[in-house]
């Protein structure tokens, strides 16, 4: 079995400026430049042989290239139950049909529909039970975000190990954005 997800890795330039704004949040496991990534899809623990079946169905992914801007800054959960802060996606309908394209690729591949309605971020740091005073600080002093313009021209396919130190990711397939 491997963790595999679709995603579109953040310019070197785009993750510097998200790397300033990775502090004061207590406990926070802020997520290293290499980790900063935009999530298409979220494929789970996948069978190998239904990995080789995704990578082929995201071979003929047609999606043109993008122009995108992080804007905004917020969490995921509430109160003690807070467990991430991320960058916000301009909304953007080309990354919407890239997503869908992505899950469209894991339906024909036999994998099972993703459980949530799509959300563009990047996710900065994950968290275990914050001050919920300090990340409405953190979002109040981090809100005024908008990244420059960047244009990936491509996606690539991911695997996930867990570790001590959180999750890294590994690099498997690249596709084209043409």
């Amino acid at each position: 079995m491997i963790r595999l997800f679709a995603a579109l890795l953040v310019p070197p330039l785009i993750a510097e400026g998200l790397l300033l704004r990775q502090t004061g949040l207590f406990g926070a496991r802020w997520r290293p430049q290499d980790a900063l990534h935009i999530t298409l899809r979220f494929f789970g623990e996948v069978r190998e042989d239904i990995a080789a079946d995704l990578s082929r169905e995201l071979e003929v992914v047609s999606a043109s290239p993008l122009a995108l801007n992080l804007v905004g800054v917020g969490a995921f959960g509430d109160g003690l139950d807070i467990h991430a802060v991320w960058a916000g996606v301009e909304p953007n309908p080309g990354l919407v049909h890239l997503a869908n394209a992505c899950e469209g690729a894991a339906r024909r591949a036999g994998l099972a529909a993703g459980k949530r309605a799509y959300r563009p971020h990047l996710t900065l740091a994950y968290l275990r039970r914050p001050n919920p005073e300090a990340v409405a600080h953190w979002i109040q002093e981090n809100n005024l975000l908008h990244s420059q313009t960047f244009a990936p021209t491509s996606f690539g396919l991911y695997s996930s190990h867990i570790t001590d130190e959180g999750s890294r990711y590994r690099l498997e397939r690249t596709y084209p954005l043409v």
